[in-house]
């Protein structure tokens, strides 16, 4: 990068300044901001030291660390270097084996998050995981009026539908138990059954790849909170996130789903996790539950709970059916079959979601 470039996004006066087309071309444009088009950036603007969650702002990547590429809108994952400039949205971040982080800087400096674009600062990391990149911020993004853009502007208009689809939520014990390659082989698996299936991530943080692999599939619409205007779903309240459910259910049935695999992060004792799953306005709108989890015990702790909040899976999948031994001492266990993705794929559990689904009142 051209230091003369480079030096022409320092940070702004009061009033802040114009974007010309050469300095937003050498922006990096991550995959939060997909729905934002460049167009709307046209300002630069002094930063105020107190984001929120959805503000989106301009930063210089001062030092690489856990994240070495970023997720562009496109989709493409580009190599990240000191002193490239990027679009970035402040969102908070619960990840147990990555970052626990909160949309919040110290004075002009932050982390990066995700590799989605999401930045804050991380309060906490698992071990194994390096430090996170280090972001300089130069300013906030307004528009042509000198106003802060904000994530939440950008949202795709609302979808009525005539009738609600039949839904399978895919949930899991833990981060990383296998939830994305599972809600994949059910669409697979539907799409069998000459089912019209969309994709929805209900909760996370913004990165692309688990959108990527649904689109993958052919599913009918493939979509993630980011749809609904969020960065991610860590402190979004109860009401929010029915919210956003509805929002994305009723957008997939607008393309014609008649089915709507849902994918809901981390694991049960998440916060929002939890919060969901307990609440009856959220299990009225489901009709089969799959669960995940990397071996048996797991999997005898995860229904224990679930049951508790009277839900009770049609099946186990996962990590754990990687091993027919520990797929066997789950069933002995908790009496739910298990079953591998590529039995997903196949169909195999279709008959079984049709007769759950032909129990709705």
């Amino acid at each position: 990068m051209h230091a003369s470039m480079n030096q022409s996004f320092a940070a702004p006066e009061d009033r802040g300044v114009h974007l010309t087309q050469e300095m937003k071309a050498i922006l990096r444009v991550p995959y939060v901001l997909r729905h934002v088009p460049v167009s709307a950036i046209t300002s630069l603007l002094p930063y105020s030291h107190a984001p929120a969650p959805g503000d989106i702002a301009l930063a210089r990547l001062e030092k690489i660390g856990k994240n070495t590429r970023l997720e562009l809108a496109s989709g493409r994952a580009c190599e990240l270097h000191v002193g490239d400039l990027m679009a970035v949205v402040f969102g908070n971040r619960y990840a147990t084996h990555q970052f626990e982080g909160y949309a919040e800087s110290d004075k002009d400096a932050c982390d990066l998050l995700s590799m989605g674009g999401v930045c804050g600062i991380v309060k906490s990391r698992n071990e194994r995981v390096p430090e996170p990149s280090k972001l300089r911020l130069v300013g906030l993004l307004g528009d042509a009026k000198g106003r802060p853009l904000r994530l939440c502007d950008f949202v795709p208009p609302e979808s009525t539908a005539a009738a609600w689809p039949f839904v399978a939520v895919v949930c899991g014990s833990a981060m990383d138990s296998g939830k994305t390659h599972t809600a994949v082989h059910m669409i697979l698996g539907l799409q069998r059954g000459r089912r019209r299936v969309a994709s929805v991530k209900l909760t996370g943080t913004a990165a692309g790849r688990d959108l990527w692999k649904a689109t993958d599939t052919g599913a009918c619409a493939a979509l993630d909170f980011v749809d609904g205007g969020y960065p991610s779903t860590y402190l979004c309240s109860l009401g929010e996130l029915l919210a956003l459910h509805r929002r994305l259910i009723s957008h997939a049935a607008s393309k014609g789903a008649d089915w709507v695999v849902v994918e809901i992060a981390d694991g049960l004792l998440q916060p929002e996790t939890s919060h969901l799953l307990k609440s009856p306005t959220f299990r009225e709108t489901v009709d089969a539950w799959v669960f995940t989890t990397c071996d048996a015990l797991g999997a005898v702790g995860g229904l224990s709970l679930l049951k508790q909040w009277g839900i009770t899976p049609a099946a186990i999948s996962g990590l754990i059916s990687t091993s027919p031994l520990a797929m066997r001492e789950a069933h002995a266990a908790t009496g739910v079959q298990c079953v591998t993705a590529e039995q997903l794929a196949s169909g195999s559990l279709n008959d079984l979601l049709l007769e759950l689904a032909g129990n709705r009142d």
